[in-house]
Parts: C-alpha cells; sequence; structure tokens
C-alpha cells in the first residue's frame, strides 16, 4: 500500500495536532491497510463499544456509511437505474444518495440485544452479531479503553474463529484486546477520558484515508 499525497497529508496534520499520537502513527497505518483490503474484496466492517466506547462505534459508522469530507456522488450507470426503476423519485435518489463504506455499530440492535442477553448471556450479544454478520475477510474494530471489556474479547474469539481481521482501539497496556487484535492501537493515556479523548482523532483519521481512496 502507498499512500497518496492526500493520506499522507492527512496523517501529518493528525501528528501536527496531536504529538502524543506520533508511537501509534505506524499502527493506524497497518489498521488503515487492513481495512483499505477488506473494502477493496467487497467486506464490511463491524464495530463494537461499551459506553462511551459504543458512541464511537455509531460515530465511526455515521463517517463510513455517507458522505464524510467529500462529495461521494453515485456512479453513474446506478444513477441511471434509479432513475429508469423510480422516474421523479429515481430522480430524487439518484441526486441525494451517496457512495458508502459498509459498516455496522453492533450496539444498534435492542430487539436483538436485549432478547439474546435475557434468554442466553449478555456478555455474548457482540459475539453473536459477529457470527450472524461477519464473513471472511470482513474486519472487526473493537473498542476498549482498557482492553479488557469482557464483550468485545469474546467477538474477537468468534471474528478470528470467521477468518476476519481484528483491529484494535484501546488504551492503557493494551489489555487483551491489545495482544489479540491484528493490529492494536494503543493510545498512550491511562484515564479513560482521556483515552476517549484521543480515539477520535484515531478513528477520524482512519475514516479520512479510506474516503480519499475509494471516494
Amino acid at each position: 500500500m502507498m499512500p497518496n499525497d492526500i493520506q499522507k497529508k492527512r496523517m501529518e496534520e493528525l501528528m501536527e495536532r496531536y504529538p502524543v499520537l506520533k508511537p501509534v502513527e505506524e499502527a493506524l497505518w497497518k489498521a488503515y491497510e487492513i481495512l483499505e483490503a477488506c473494502y477493496a474484496a467487497g467486506g464490511k466492517l463491524l464495530v463494537a463499544g461499551n459506553g462511551g466506547s459504543c458512541a464511537d462505534a455509531e460515530h465511526i459508522v455515521g463517517e463510513l456509511m455517507k458522505g464524510f469530507v467529500k462529495p461521494r456522488n453515485l456512479p453513474e450507470s446506478f444513477q441511471e437505474r434509479l432513475k429508469a426503476e423510480g422516474g421523479e423519485q429515481g430522480q430524487v435518489l439518484a441526486g441525494k444518495l451517496q457512495g458508502a463504506l459498509p459498516a455496522i455499530a453492533l450496539d444498534g440492535h435492542p430487539g436483538l440485544s436485549t432478547a439474546f442477553a435475557n434468554d442466553v448471556d449478555a456478555d455474548l450479544v457482540y459475539a453473536q452479531q459477529v457470527c450472524g454478520y461477519g464473513n471472511p475477510g470482513d474486519v472487526f474494530l473493537g473498542i476498549s479503553t482498557s482492553g479488557n471489556a469482557k464483550n468485545v474479547d469474546y467477538a474477537v474469539t468468534v471474528a478470528k474463529a470467521k477468518g476476519m481481521s481484528v483491529i484494535g482501539l484501546t488504551g492503557k497496556d493494551g489489555g487483551l484486546l491489545g495482544k489479540r487484535a491484528d493490529v492494536a492501537v494503543i493510545v498512550p493515556e491511562q484515564e479513560t477520558f482521556q483515552i476517549q479523548e484521543l480515539h477520535l482523532p484515531v478513528y477520524h483519521v482512519l475514516c479520512l484515508l479510506l474516503e480519499e481512496r475509494f471516494f
């Protein structure tokens, strides 16, 4: 993977604004390479975390599934199919829908999650969804400030068993997630809120790099 000039500039800007992240720059590029390969092969990203990290999972999906900083016009061939199928409605869809990088936040399914938690085991809710959604070549991104969230760790086991790649986003010493992930971005902070403050620019730059590559 050879980043283009815009991608290099995005990473340089991140390091200038957050010099504390310099030690994780190499891990960030490796995480990007895994995600790029996944999307180039038609795969998808599954994301999970708890509390603030749960909100981060939703945030990441929001940046990937629609335009982030660039327009993502649909391919002209698909726009034409929409117009042919829907007439005036198709014109609206062709003009307003945006290209997406498929991503699912595993916290956003309360019917499934509460049923599985009640009937089976709450710690296995994310693992069940990885089991159902995941395919070989997909990526699981686990977010845990300590790296030791039990429900995330169960999901990692399922992801690996299914032939998925695992990216960890964590802090402190990385915990279990830091050891088990194919690539772990372990931001150099100890307090939960400070770790979370650095997670946002980390996943923003990954989303920016991916958008530049695919749109």
